[in-house]
């Protein structure tokens, strides 16, 4: 189920942008990468452990400095980290034990994550081809 939920989530916010006209603005796609990653950050403190908390820190620290470059640089970059995030949302578990971390969070997050980043990168190649 939160596969679906992340699927339909990230549709809807992908629409909403559209509509509102977020997606037209620079910072948009990495606001967004500097929040999904972030939210592993909140659970640790959640789950009350310090060594948690710094590894998640230093994770969604990487992120946030993915996002920069993809605002600062080539917004592909952004894309690609959004993208990232979700891959490392499915391997997650193997590297940090956050006693936080809702067991639905890693299929939600990394179905949100990959569809927003392939949407985004779909988008620019569209584009960049004239369409």
């Amino acid at each position: 189920m939160e596969y679906v939920i992340g699927l339909a989530l990230s549709l809807a916010v992908l629409g909403f942008a559209v509509v509102v006209g977020f997606d037209r603005e620079r910072c948009f796609y990495p606001v967004v990468l500097i929040v999904v990653a972030t939210y592993y950050v909140l659970f640790a403190v959640v789950g009350g452990s310090g060594r948690a908390l710094a590894a998640e820190m230093a994770v969604a620290g990487v992120f946030i400095g993915i996002a920069v470059l993809g605002f600062k640089g080539a917004p592909w970059i952004a894309a690609a980290g959004i993208g990232g995030h979700g891959v490392l949302d499915y391997f997650h578990h193997l590297f940090i034990g956050n006693a936080g971390l809702p067991p639905y969070w890693p299929g939600f997050c990394m179905t949100f994550d990959v569809v927003v980043g392939l949407v985004l990168a779909a988008r620019m190649l569209r584009s960049r081809a004239g369409a």
